[in-house]
């Protein structure tokens, strides 16, 4: 905590020499730091309140640490076990999923690359091929998907200015990071084309940890005309990581550099190639309104051997997304609306083998019978409207209603009998409306409230009996959220504060229950409360006439509580929600020179997280430190260089990155809660750019 102090009084201190240099204008920069926008009217979000972080956040951070740049943003945590693990978290939704991410949608370049179940993996695209990540909190993002935790949207690096730009940036670091990304961009008055190509390799800091990602991505556009623009995004992701998986207590206490025992003896890993190919087409039918439509189709191949099973799954996906946005005059003023479908469908396959690693000498896994032969077609349906009213200069409402229908039919190809032949379970189509108001005080002061209805999908476990059958009982979460919110501009526009207040109370909470190392049962067990505050602050102090000092904060207090939760013979009514941090506090410092040389050093404090329902487990509350400095010269007009060092986690805090929640200990042994932090690491790199 003693860095957030000296941030800011180092930043209201050096306001006295600043004062010379008054005349000297500092724009309010949207990509330096986290942003939350209260009052933009931006139709591609199509809400208020979202969360943004831009290339230049990005460049603070290591080019492997996407997971600490997206955590800046107030009321989002990323709880990641290792580079390929990752659970993003939302205002606690989602804080409950044992592995990954769901409770919410992800995008990329609008183009939806979240499952049918609701799962996502952001750990499969690389950081610096990334332009912004937008996060939409809670249901009120009408056009992309309305899910209880929001959504996040990915837009690929843009090219704007009419050039054509060569740049190779080199990374390397502690446990033999190697990382390098080489990028072509040309771009004329009506054709931009982005190629990327990008290697990560490293051993991790744990055992059995190894990393190593192969990446490609084509992002073009081009302008057919004035009314006509076709767009092409092709992205294309080759990784294999081993999983060191969670450890007990004794383990993190004494030797968190282990791997957990049986995956280090069956040297678990996963491979995964993923593919992401989508098409757009956008014609401007008049001056009010114009249609953008997305044709998509992805891939997954994913290869696991785990101690106690070895999956091997793949998944097809498909689907189109049509969007019609127009303006219309309303009363004395401009208001617009936006009107659209979204259909995502995809074929998911699995089966199981036995894994024989216990008969290998050491060799790691060896696949055996087949135990288990899986088919799931899955299906949504999203449509959704939103208009925008200006009922004055200050005062706009928008209205919103999505409509959401899902579907799935599950087959097991192994078993015998009917009942496991073809079993289908389709929700009633859920209505999910939506209400955004905004008042402009004055250019330094708004207010915004939005009420809004979310849900979120079963994933497959909780769909699923032990049995194997689709669960006829399983509903889908619902909820119902309350958010008020203001953004305040002082001295001169260069303080920035964003506050934001919020209650979202969620029925039918969907639980897995763990009853084996790959057995769980899904179930409706209560309801949750989640209330909340979110704060954002930077300053932009000039120093100078060549120095920009940017201190920022971000805090988040959770108030996540189980109103109702009865699991077996145990009631969890009243208690903590388990996962989630009661605090989150980012706090850093920027320092930008006109001379090329910058400094970025950030401070991420988390509290305890309650690890099992019953409250009776925290995990400590800990503090990491990172620092960046770097220096970009030109030389000519043709050719640019950028060096950078960093150092993460500077004070070798002894942490836990993530936790496994209501932990099962098999066998008599210890129950594994810990995901470990990295110790103290560097890194360094190397990038040039040229301009052809």
């Amino acid at each position: 905590m003693r860095f957030i102090m000296v941030a800011f009084l180092l930043a209201y201190t050096l306001q006295t020499y600043s004062q010379e240099s008054q005349q000297d204008t500092i724009t309010r920069l949207k990509g330096v730091v986290v942003y939350d926008d209260a009052i933009q009217k931006n139709q591609a979000i199509g809400t208020v309140a979202s969360g943004v972080i831009g290339a230049a956040v990005f460049q603070n951070y290591s080019p492997l640490d996407a997971v600490a740049a997206i955590n800046q943003i107030s009321g989002v945590y990323i709880l990641s076990g290792a580079l390929n693990t990752n659970r993003i978290t939302i205002r606690g939704v989602g804080a409950r999923t044992l592995y990954g991410t769901d409770k919410l949608r992800l995008y990329y370049n609008e183009i939806p690359i979240t499952n049918g179940t609701g799962s996502s993996s952001i750990e499969a695209y690389d950081l610096e091929n990334l332009n912004s990540v937008t996060v939409i909190k809670g249901p009120k993002g009408t056009a992309f998907g309305a899910n209880l935790g929001g959504a996040i949207l990915l837009t690929a690096k843009q090219y704007q200015e009419e050039r054509t730009l060569l740049t190779n940036s080199f990374t390397v670091g502690s446990y033999n990071l190697i990382k390098n990304n080489v990028a072509f961009s040309h771009t004329q008055e009506d054709f931009t084309l982005g190629i990327t190509y990008g290697h990560t390799e490293t051993d991790g800091y744990r055992e059995n940890s190894d990393f190593n990602r192969d990446g490609f991505l084509l992002n073009s556009t081009y302008t057919i005309d004035a009314k006509n623009k076709v767009s092409l995004l092709v992205n294309y992701i080759d990784y294999t990581a081993q999983i060191a998986s969670s450890i007990s207590k004794s383990d993190f206490d004494t030797a968190p550099q282990k791997a957990a025992f049986t995956w280090g003896e069956a040297q678990g890993y996963e491979a995964n190639k993923y593919s992401l190919l989508g098409v757009s087409y956008t014609h401007q039918f008049t001056p009010n309104l114009k249609n953008t439509t997305s044709l998509f189709y992805t891939y997954l191949d994913h290869y696991e051997p785990r101690p106690f099973n070895i999956l091997d799954e793949f998944t097809n996906g498909y689907g189109f997304r049509t969007r019609f946005m127009g303006s219309f005059g309303f009363l004395k003023y401009s208001g617009n609306y936006t009107i659209g479908t979204e259909l995502y469908q995809d074929e998911y396959n699995w089966k199981t083998f036995e894994n024989l690693y216990q008969d290998t000498d050491g060799n790691g896994s060896l696949q055996g019978d087949r135990i288990s032969n899986n088919k799931e077609y899955r299906s949504q349906l999203n449509t959704f409207g939103t208009v925008t009213l200006p009922f004055s200069k200050k005062f706009t409402a928008q209205l919103g209603l999505a409509i959401n229908n899902t579907k799935y039919n599950y087959r097991d190809l192994f078993n015998s009998g009917a009942a496991n032949k073809n079993a289908r379970k389709s929700f009633s189509a859920i209505v999910l409306p939506s209400v955004n108001l905004n008042y402009d005080f004055s250019e330094k002061y708004a207010m915004y409230g939005n009420i809004s209805r979310g849900f979120s999908n079963p994933n497959i476990e909780e769909t699923l009996t032990p049995e194997g059958v689709i669960n006829p009982d399983i509903a889908q979460e619902t909820g119902i959220n309350y958010e008020l919110g203001s953004v305040l501009f002082f001295d001169a526009n260069r303080l920035k504060i964003d506050l934001a207040f919020y209650q979202m109370n969620i029925k039918n909470l969907l639980v897995a229950q763990r009853i084996g190392n790959d057995e769980f049962i899904g179930k409706n067990a209560g309801s949750t409360q989640h209330k909340g505050v979110e704060v954002e602050m930077n300053y932009q102090l000039p120093l100078g006439r060549k120095v920009k000092a940017i201190p920022f904060l971000g805090y988040t207090y959770n108030h996540h509580k189980f109103k109702e939760f009865l699991d077996a013979e145990h009631t969890y009514s009243g208690n903590w929600l388990t996962g989630v941090p009661k605090n989150k506090i980012n706090v850093g410092l920027q320092l930008k020179h006109t001379n090329g040389l910058f400094w970025n050093t950030t401070q991420q404090y988390v509290g305890e997280i309650p690890m099992d329902d019953a409250n009776t487990l925290y995990s400590d509350a800990f503090s990491v430190v990172n620092s960046k400095i770097g220096f970009a010269k030109h030389f000519g007009a043709h050719f640019s260089a950028t060096v950078n060092i960093g150092v993460r986690n500077i004070f070798n805090a002894k942490y836990a990155q993530s936790v496994l929640i209501n932990a099962v200990g098999f066998g008599g042994a210890e129950p594994r809660y810990y995901y470990p932090g990295n110790n103290r690491n560097y890194y360094g790199g190397l990038q040039l750019r040229y301009v052809l």
